[in-house]
This record gives C-alpha cells, structure tokens and sequence, in this order.
C-alpha cells in the first residue's frame, strides 16, 4: 500500500465514525429519560433493547476494541459483555453518558494514531486475527447497525 492510500483510508474511516457519532448524538438528544431506558414494545416483547442498553454496549465494544488495539486481543478479559445488556438500578443517563464519551474518544485516538506500519499488521479479536482494516471495517458495521437502532428507537419510541 502506498502512503497517500493508507492516509485516505484512514481519514475517511474518522470520517464515517463521526458521521456514526453525530447520528447517534442526535438521536440521544431527542430522547427524554423515559425513552432513552424504555425497553417495552407495545406488542410486549421484553427483548428488546433499551437506547440505554445499546450505549452501554456500544461503549464497551468500543473500550474493548480500541484499548491497546494493535497489541491485544479486542475482547478484553475485563469487559463482562454480558453485563452491557443488563439495565441495573445503579444505571443512570449521566454515568451511561459519560462511558459513551469516553469510549468514542478511545477509538478517535487510536484510529488517528495509526501509523502506515500499522496497516500492515494484524490484530486479534476473540482469538481469530483480522488485518487492521478487516477489524476497522468490523467494528464500523457493528457501530453502524446499532447506531441505526438507535435512531429509530429514538424516533419511535417518542
């Protein structure tokens, strides 16, 4: 790969994750409290999940991936996926919030860090290996589904 490809690359990557965050903030800032943890459809399905929920799994997908993204495996040992879609009474917008803040600037420092070197390499994610871009591309689509329910919730559900 040449220099000039792998710095666009990389540019329209931060590109399409901040077009991904201005969505999503948008779609937050509609939400009151009440729709932003509400997880009841009107047909009474318990499965789906909250906005809430969805930021919090985002969040730690993101913390996940993009801590020490070149040197360990993306799943790290401390995030307790299974714990993000759990809705606990100690679960506030703020703190949820803060967490999403936090994650969304984890993954802008990496992805803006990456070197050209960096593109030659591969990562780990639960143990397969994935090339940077493979694993960029990745974590991408999964932000981009979820930031999608996101929105809709948001417009629905008000």
């Amino acid at each position: 790969m040449t220099t000039s490809w792998i710095l666009a690359f990389k540019q329209e990557v931060l590109w399409y994750y901040r077009e991904q965050k201005e969505m999503a903030d948008a779609a937050l800032a509609r939400c009151d409290d009440q729709t932003f943890f509400a997880h009841w459809r009107e047909d009474g399905d318990s499965h789906m999940n909250s906005i809430a929920i969805l930021v919090k799994h985002l969040s730690g997908n993101f913390r996940s991936r993009w801590t020490d993204f070149l040197s360990t495996d993306g799943e790290k040992p401390e995030r307790h996926r299974d714990r993000e879609f759990i809705q606990s009474d100690e679960d506030n917008r703020a703190m949820i919030m803060q967490g999403w803040e936090e994650a969304w600037q984890i993954l802008f420092a990496t992805l803006s860090a990456l070197t050209e070197a960096d593109f030659a390499r591969t990562v780990t994610i639960r143990d397969e290996r994935y090339t940077v871009q493979q694993a960029i591309f990745r974590n991408l689509t999964h932000a981009a589904h979820h930031i999608g329910q996101i929105d809709l919730l948001a417009t629905t559900l008000q």
